[in-house]
C-alpha cells in the first residue's frame, strides 16, 4: 500500500513512517503547507481554502497515487499564544488536506487529532462532545471538523503521547526525578499517557482496515497517576499528596490561568499530573489492535532520559 504522510519528520510523523514502512507499506513523505488562519468556525475556514487555490493543487500532486493519506502534522505546542499559528496548522491544513484528497482522488485520509480536544471532561471517548478549554484546543476541534469534511477521512485521537525526544516528556521525566515528584490520593486514577511506538502501531492499524469509524481514541494503556511517575523517576519513589490539597491547588490555578490565554494548558498539565483522566473503551481495542507499550518500555524511557540528563555536556568554545 502507498501511504503518503504529511509531516514525516516530525515526533509523531517519524513514528508512522516507522510503523507504516516496518509493515511492508510504501511511504511518501510530504512536507506539510505553511499556512497562518484567523478562522473561528468551519464557515471561516472555507472563506480561507477559497484563496488558497494553488496550495490545494500544489499537495493534491505531491498526494497523487496514494491509498491513504495520513496527516501527522500539527502545532502540538499546548502553551503557544500564537492564535494564527495554532489555527493554521492544526485547523486549515486539515482542511486543506481534505480538498487535495479530493482533489487527487486519493482513498482514506487518517487526522492525527489529539484527546485534548475532550478538555477536563470526566471520561474520553469517541463523540464528538468537545470542551474548547484553551486556545490549542480549539484549533484541534475545528481541526477535526475540517477534516471530517471529507467523506473518506477518520480522525485518530491520540492521548498524551510521549518519546525520548519529545522536550514535555524530557521535562516530565525530570521532574519525576526531582524532589516535587507527587501524586494525589492512592496514585491509582489512570491516566492517559501513551508512547510514540504505540501510535504509530495504531495509525498504521487505521490504514490497513477495510472499514474504520468516523472517529477513533487511542485506548488507555494501563498506566496511573503513580506508575507514570515511578517509570519516568528512573527509581525515585514519589511523594503522596492529600487529595483536597492537590484539588485546591489546581482549582486555585486553573482560576489565575483565566487571566492569561495560554496558561490553561500549564494548569491543565497539573490536573492530569495528579488525577489523571478515565477513558471509555475504544474502537481499536474491540477491532483487535494489541499494539501497547508494556511497562518495560515506559521503564526503559525514564532510565534512558535519565542517563541523557546525567550526560556531561561539550564544549565547543
Amino acid at each position: 500500500m502507498r501511504v503518503a504522510v504529511v509531516g514525516a519528520s516530525g515526533f509523531v510523523g517519524s513514528a508512522v513512517t516507522r510503523a507504516c514502512e516496518s509493515g511492508g507499506h510504501e511511504v511518501i513523505a510530504v512536507s506539510a503547507p505553511r499556512v497562518f488562519s484567523n478562522a473561528t468556525s468551519s464557515d471561516d475556514l472555507e472563506a480561507e481554502l477559497a484563496g488558497l487555490h494553488d496550495e490545494v493543487a500544489r499537495t493534491a500532486d505531491q498526494l497523487a497515487g496514494s491509498d491513504v493519506v495520513v496527516n501527522a502534522a500539527g502545532l502540538a505546542d499546548a502553551l503557544s499564544g500564537d492564535r494564527a499559528a495554532l489555527f493554521g496548522a492544526n485547523a486549515l491544513v486539515p482542511r486543506l488536506l481534505g480538498a487535495a484528497c479530493d482533489a487527487a482522488g486519493c482513498g482514506r485520509l487518517v487526522h492525527v487529532s489529539s484527546a485534548a480536544v475532550q478538555g477536563r471532561r470526566a471520561r474520553l471517548d469517541e463523540s464528538e462532545a468537545y470542551d474548547p478549554f484553551s486556545p490549542y484546543a480549539e484549533s484541534k476541534i475545528l481541526g477535526e471538523q475540517a477534516a471530517l469534511a471529507s467523506h473518506r477521512a477518520v480522525v485518530y485521537r491520540p492521548t498524551s503521547v510521549h518519546g525520548p525526544t519529545r522536550p514535555v516528556t524530557e521535562r516530565l521525566a525530570g521532574l519525576a526525578r526531582g524532589p516535587i515528584s507527587s501524586y494525589a490520593g492512592d496514585g491509582s486514577l489512570p491516566t492517559p499517557q501513551i508512547l510514540d511506538s504505540s501510535v504509530g502501531s495504531a495509525v498504521r492499524f487505521l490504514v490497513e482496515q477495510p472499514t474504520v469509524p468516523r472517529i477513533v481514541m487511542h485506548p488507555w494503556e494501563g498506566m496511573t497517576t503513580r506508575s507514570l511517575l515511578e517509570a519516568l523517576g528512573a527509581g525515585r519513589r514519589p511523594r503522596h499528596i492529600p487529595s483536597p490539597l492537590a484539588r485546591a491547588a489546581v482549582s486555585t490555578l486553573a482560576r489565575a490561568a483565566t487571566l492569561r490565554p495560554g496558561a490553561q494548558g500549564l494548569a491543565r498539565r497539573l490536573e492530569m499530573l495528579w488525577f489523571g483522566q478515565a477513558q471509555d473503551e475504544s474502537w481499536l481495542s474491540a477491532a483487535g489492535w494489541t499494539g501497547s507499550a508494556t511497562p518495560d518500555d515506559w521503564a526503559d524511557l525514564g532510565r534512558r532520559l535519565s542517563a541523557q540528563a546525567s550526560a556531561p555536556t561539550t564544549s565547543t568554545s
